[in-house]
């Protein structure tokens, strides 16, 4: 018996060693696991004071500090800070890194009796999660009371139809100091911005006053209007403050003033000239001394504001003399001439590939057109049959438009012989060929758009894409019916330009002029094309 109880006894001792491996696979499973740490953090910094306090009267204190329950952080302080009016020096705001309260040291003199306001967007998050306190703002005033009184409204884009967002909106006292053009050389009494995609402005702790109220898609956010590259709308009249209206203003891209930049010696017999602003009265003569048979053509390019200006033949000397007149606007220019090679004649097909039946083949070349042979263009189909083929000569473009009739699911080979196009130099084209293709009218869309409650001026219909670039456009009929063929499936806006001046286009404003850009309405709604689709819809104007 002894013996069999102490195999029985071994046997148990065996089984320990397998028991404590079994629990220890469970604390190491244990171990792999990832703690959850609760609910994530979506609460934002609480605010618990500032000193001196919020609202302050006879402010006359060097630093502010604002005191928060938590860690907070500045984030893109320069893109969400507005202070208003503005400051000549910006104030020191610290620390940028993590701390539980923001710093503000002013080094600028302020303004007596006067309310500053600092906006500090959506800059300020908790360290964390980044969670953000939306738009915190510390006012004081220099003076024994706070302004309170508001001006809001709405900013929108006349040719987007909606603003981007965020754009500045300003005030600028209209007193007896206000000249129009401090606009584009000083900053304004008040300043915000509009909140969120509803495009809405407020702007608070104003005093009572009359004010000229504009709207900046600012690209410096520097508060000063720059034509070159902002766009602006405004107020049409002076506002008075307080009063109870809401204003709506649109923004769009001046024109900027002419200005014609000196000329630049781009090959041997060619110059260009670049330039600004409208140039429909321009003239451009030579003063310097020249050969008798001395000719120039000059066009301008369809891409970009430059001129460029031709001469044969080739002169002596080592400079040109220009007069150029524009208007009222009269400039003397020089230029140096350089050891350059001539141009030689190139040929370039703008739109080859697929087409639609009532495109043309545009042609571009590279130095002037003088003439063109149609005789000596061909085109035949894919049967090898000859379509006729007619085409013009624009000089003012420097490009050829060859038109022939088009069926659909065709294939076309454009042959331009040696000859066909000649230059302003005599210069005459090698063989060129192109080929052209149409695909079935079931691969596009159709829209037929009657609009209704007409106004008496003409109405320009057109057809943009999702970038608001133009794909069709056409004046509305007497019918008020607008029909566009061939259009490829895409999503699609429609804009009205209410045509005001009757010259076939949009036009722009004028703040100097106190000028609105031509009124243009949108669709209320997007246009999905589908592929052998015909959509019919009706707009009822307001």
């Amino acid at each position: 018996m002894s013996c069999y109880n102490s195999i029985r006894v071994k046997h148990r001792l065996l089984y320990i060693p397998i028991l404590i491996l079994f629990l220890l696979s469970f604390v190491q499973c244990a171990k792999k696991g990832t703690p959850s740490g609760g609910a994530k953090d979506t609460i934002p910094p609480v605010l618990l004071r500032a000193v001196p306090e919020n609202f302050t009267t006879n402010f006359s204190e060097k630093e502010i500090r604002i005191y928060f329950d938590e860690y907070i952080k500045l984030k893109d302080l320069q893109k969400n800070l507005i202070i208003s009016p503005p400051l000549k020096y910006q104030p020191i705001i610290s620390p940028l890194s993590t701390s539980k309260y923001i710093k503000i040291t002013l080094t600028d003199t302020l303004l007596e009796n006067t309310t500053y306001s600092f906006n500090f967007g959506k800059s300020i998050v908790d360290n964390n999660e980044e969670n953000s306190f939306d738009y915190y703002k510390y006012v004081f005033s220099t003076g024994a009371y706070i302004d309170s009184l508001t001006v809001s409204g709405k900013v929108e884009d006349v040719l987007l139809g909606k603003a981007e967002t965020p754009t500045t909106v300003l005030m600028y006292e209209a007193n007896e100091a206000f000249k129009d053009s401090l606009i584009f050389s000083e900053k304004p009494m008040y300043i915000t911005t509009t909140r969120d995609s509803t495009n809405t402005f407020e702007l608070t702790n104003v005093k009572e006053g009359n004010y000229i109220l504009l709207a900046l898609k600012d690209s410096n956010n520097d508060y000063i209007f720059q034509p070159k590259t902002d766009k602006i709308g405004f107020a049409d009249n002076v506002i008075s403050v307080p009063k109870d209206t809401s204003y709506t203003l649109r923004l769009f891209k001046e024109i900027p003033a002419y200005r014609l930049e000196r000329p630049k010696h781009e090959s041997k017999q060619h110059i260009i000239f670049g330039f600004e602003g409208v140039i429909d009265s321009l003239t451009i003569d030579l003063l310097s001394t020249v050969p008798s048979d001395f000719k120039s053509t000059m066009y301008k390019d369809p891409k970009s504001d430059t001129l460029h200006y031709w001469f044969k033949p080739a002169v002596a000397g080592d400079s040109l003399v220009f007069l150029a007149k524009n208007k009222t606007v009269v400039d003397t220019m020089t230029l140096r001439l350089k050891n350059l090679y001539k141009d030689s004649l190139t040929v370039n097909a703008l739109n080859t590939g697929t087409q639609v039946p009532q495109d043309s083949l545009l042609l571009q070349t590279n130095t002037p057109l003088a003439a063109l042979k149609l005789e000596e263009i061909s085109v035949f189909n894919s049967d090898s049959i000859s379509i006729p083929v007619t085409g013009r000569l624009n000089k003012r473009n420097n490009q050829i438009a060859l038109f022939f009739p088009k069926t659909e699911e065709q294939t076309y080979t454009i042959s331009v012989l040696p000859g066909a196009i000649t230059d302003f130099y005599d210069k005459e084209n090698d063989s060129l060929s192109y080929i052209v293709r149409t695909k079935a009218a079931s691969d596009y869309g159709t829209l037929r758009l009657t609009v209704q409650n007409v106004p008496p001026q003409p109405i320009i219909v057109q057809l943009v894409n999702n970038k608001f670039q133009v794909v069709r456009e056409w004046p509305l009929g007497e019918d008020h019916t607008v029909y566009f063929d061939y259009i490829p499936p895409a999503v699609y806006y429609i804009r009205l330009i209410y045509d005001e001046n009757a010259n076939g286009k949009w036009d722009t404003g004028s703040f100097l002029d106190r000028r609105q850009p031509e009124k243009v309405v949108y669709y209320p709604s997007p246009l999905e094309i589908l592929v052998n689709w015909s959509l019919n819809e009706t707009f009822t104007l307001e």
